[in-house]
């Protein structure tokens, strides 16, 4: 694996050096999927580079402006940060806005970000996760355009997607272009589970898709922009600075945990399934070092296997601190692209007390109260997602006016 990271980032450093990203290959919003398809055998020539890799279509799109910049500790340019890089290219940047688990990607989460300044550059930072998710208009003032740079994992209820909602609202209304420098989706192009119904909406679902959508975060704007989801059907002046070298068939690594309780590959693919654990007293793992890749509680009965959490980054008050959890480890599951319910179902069938076993939580993870009343019914995994199936179909056909790589 070490020797696949030295790989990509020598790969990166050439393409930085001899500046084989070329500009043109900028993303407007409402482009067709056919001007893009022109220059994709050329693209698939190219060594891979995210979109903040990419710098030769977008370092030019920034001098002599006054630039804000969203972003956490995945905004990576290979191996250094792109407030850091950015700041050594000459770079004007204005401030910092970060969004959930905060600029350096430690805070716990739902934990109320204040704003701040880093350390390092002296750079103000607005927190999105504090007393406003929306960047303010006095927040904005200023500033001659916005970027975004924010590794997500692909997830519905992930809340980065959520956060770029509300600043492609917050640029619409002050008239201020946004540039998204994307990356990969660790899940690919794959989509699984519930559709979210609107009557629903809350900060861990905002649209009306499925748990799995299959967009990288730039073909998501793209399609918050196009589906007129903004306040009112507003439109943002959006740009997106694409991926080079890349198809969602690819196992993509990514080289910096996303959030604090998502420290691997194998949590970042269970996270889907499991993060429905969180609207029940089940326990995720959270105050481990297995976070989203185990299960349990102390009233499930003894299976051989278990874990105690602690407090420690990311959990300063981990669910069931310091008591015995038996449950399941996930850690060496050979992973297939899924949404599974089962362990959700088997659980919920343990549990004694079963009026108990859902909040309220459960219905905003889900996106209805559905799923809640499949499993209460009885249903099996195969029935329920054979329920999804219909508005899967329709909503992978809305979103390929919005891809821009290729899905083999």
């Amino acid at each position: 694996m070490k020797q696949q990271h030295l790989i990509r980032y020598f790969l990166c450093a050439l393409v930085l050096i001899l500046g084989s990203c070329k500009p043109q290959q900028i993303l407007q919003s409402g482009e067709s999927t056919k001007k893009v398809q022109k220059g994709k055998q050329h693209r698939e020539e190219q060594p891979f580079c995210t979109g903040a890799e990419n710098t030769q279509a977008y370092l030019s799109l920034l001098q002599n402006k006054k630039v804000g910049l969203v972003t956490n500790a995945t905004g990576q340019v290979g191996s250094q940060h792109l407030v850091d890089f950015l700041v050594q290219k000459n770079i004007g940047i204005n401030r910092i806005f970060a969004p959930e688990h905060g600029f350096r990607g430690t805070a716990d989460a739902g934990e109320h970000l204040d704003d701040g300044t880093d350390a390092k550059t002296g750079l103000p930072i607005v927190s999105l996760y504090g007393s406003n998710k929306k960047p303010k208009p006095e927040q904005l003032e200023g500033l001659d355009i916005l970027v975004f740079d924010i590794q997500d994992v692909g997830a519905r209820f992930y809340t980065y997607i959520s956060t770029l909602h509300y600043v492609m609202d917050a640029c619409a209304e002050a008239k201020l272009p946004l540039l998204v420098l994307d990356r990969p989706n660790p899940n690919g192009g794959f989509i699984d589970g519930p559709v979210l119904d609107v009557a629903y909406t809350s900060f861990v679902g905002m649209h009306p898709i499925p748990v799995l959508h299959g967009l990288t975060i730039g073909e998501y704007a793209l399609m918050i922009n196009g589906e007129g989801w903004l306040k009112d059907g507003v439109q943002c002046k959006l740009s997106v600075i694409p991926c080079l070298g890349y198809k969602k068939s690819m196992n993509y690594h990514v080289p910096v945990k996303p959030s604090p309780n998502l420290p691997n590959d194998q949590a970042i693919k269970l996270y889907a399934s499991l993060c429905f654990f969180e609207g029940t007293p089940i326990s995720v793992g959270r105050g481990t070092t297995t976070q989203f890749q185990v299960y349990g509680s102390p009233q499930l009965p003894e299976t051989g296997f278990s874990f105690t959490p602690q407090p420690n980054e990311g959990a300063k008050d981990p669910l069931y601190k310091g008591q015995i959890c038996n449950g399941e480890n996930l850690t060496l599951l050979p992973f297939e692209p899924q949404l599974d319910v089962q362990w959700l179902i088997k659980t919920y069938q343990l549990w004694a007390d079963k009026k108990s076993f859902f909040t309220s939580f459960f219905t905003k993870l889900a996106g209805s109260p559905n799923l809640q009343q499949q499993i209460e019914s009885g249903l099996d995994a195969p029935a329920i997602k054979q329920s999804w199936q219909a508005e899967l179909k329709q909503f992978d056909q809305k979103r390929q006016a919005y891809l821009r790589y290729s899905l083999k």
